[in-house]
């Protein structure tokens, strides 16, 4: 059955275009889909059809229809994943770094779908065949905690909780250069970089997005941090610290490109998530450890001093 979405636009999302929004703002999308969308006229601006480079306007109503998905059928996989906690509507897990989160085209096979499938009987069927349960995502190469729903009332609850920005979201980041400062706040919006489509950028229309964010410890030419996410916008640490000019070490999409520890990837772990139960209400909280290559590169900073 197809279903129908609806976004309208407000004053902060002006300017943007058409296929680049509602990728963005409907993660369930990829921009090749949504092109594909617009060409086969399941796309509306206002009731009336508009071309993908569209500059979308405050006030405007897009309505996309999404063709049911066809059925591919996701073989479970018996691949070793750290469950955290577990009950009859949710799981906590911690993702390794490398592990794609779900199957996507080219790479339908080895994500952490694959491993739930095996691990977990039970999955909320809001997000589709090919992300059953995922309510939101960490980047392949960013590791850490994350909430996965059994069922689709404990999917909605969790999702608004996202969408009210009333989970706790914190992460490790091993960033370049010193800072200063042992607080700080990063309030700059974020949208698609106006150079580079493939890349989110600091951006005078883009959406609001606010970190937080607290040293722990410094070296030279280097700072670790704390960051609590007020906003959970795409790559938005990775943005937000390259944007202040302390890009995170390893990260090559929006770093100088240098070669840190070794390291093929960011150094970034989501290590807090905290959330209200979908059942009780109660609010959980979960923390977990540094991953073993972040820890061993904070031994050879150490040694080094």
């Amino acid at each position: 059955m197809d279903k129908t979405e609806f976004i309208l636009i407000e004053e902060d999302m002006e300017g943007e275009r058409l296929d680049a929004l509602i990728a963005e703002h409907l993660e369930s999308l990829s921009r090749t889909l949504v092109k594909e969308l617009i060409e086969g006229q399941k796309i509306m601006v206002n009731g009336k059809l508009c071309k993908a480079s569209y500059r979308v306007k405050e006030g405007d109503e897009i309505t996309v229809v999404i063709p049911a998905p066809q059925e591919i059928a996701l073989a479970p996989q018996n691949i070793p994943l750290e469950i955290v906690y577990q009950d009859k509507d949710l799981v906590v897990v911690n993702k390794p770094k490398g592990m794609v989160v779900h199957p996507a085209q080219g790479n339908w096979d080895n994500t952490m779908v694959n491993a739930l499938l095996y691990h977990i009987k039970d999955l909320s069927g809001i997000n589709g065949s090919l992300r059953p349960g995922i309510v939101h995502r960490l980047d392949k190469d960013t590791s850490g905690l994350m909430v996965v729903a059994k069922n689709d009332q404990a999917h909605r609850s969790l999702a608004e909780q996202i969408k009210e920005h009333s989970i706790k979201r914190e992460y490790i980041a091993l960033v370049s250069g010193t800072i200063k400062e042992n607080l700080g706040t990063i309030d700059a919006p974020i949208g698609r970089s106006k150079t580079d489509r493939k890349k989110m950028a600091v951006v005078a229309d883009g959406r609001p997005a606010i970190s937080n964010y607290q040293v722990l410890q410094r070296w030279q030419n280097y700072t670790l941090v704390k960051v609590r996410l007020e906003t959970g916008r795409t790559h938005q640490i990775r943005v937000h610290f390259a944007y202040i000019r302390h890009p995170v070490v390893g990260d090559s999409v929006y770093g100088s490109g240098k070669k840190h520890f070794e390291l093929e990837s960011q150094a970034l772990h989501a290590c807090s998530l905290g959330f209200r139960h979908p059942s009780s209400d109660e609010y959980m909280e979960f923390n977990n450890e540094l991953p073993r290559y972040f820890k061993d590169i904070l031994t050879q900073l150490d040694e080094k001093r």
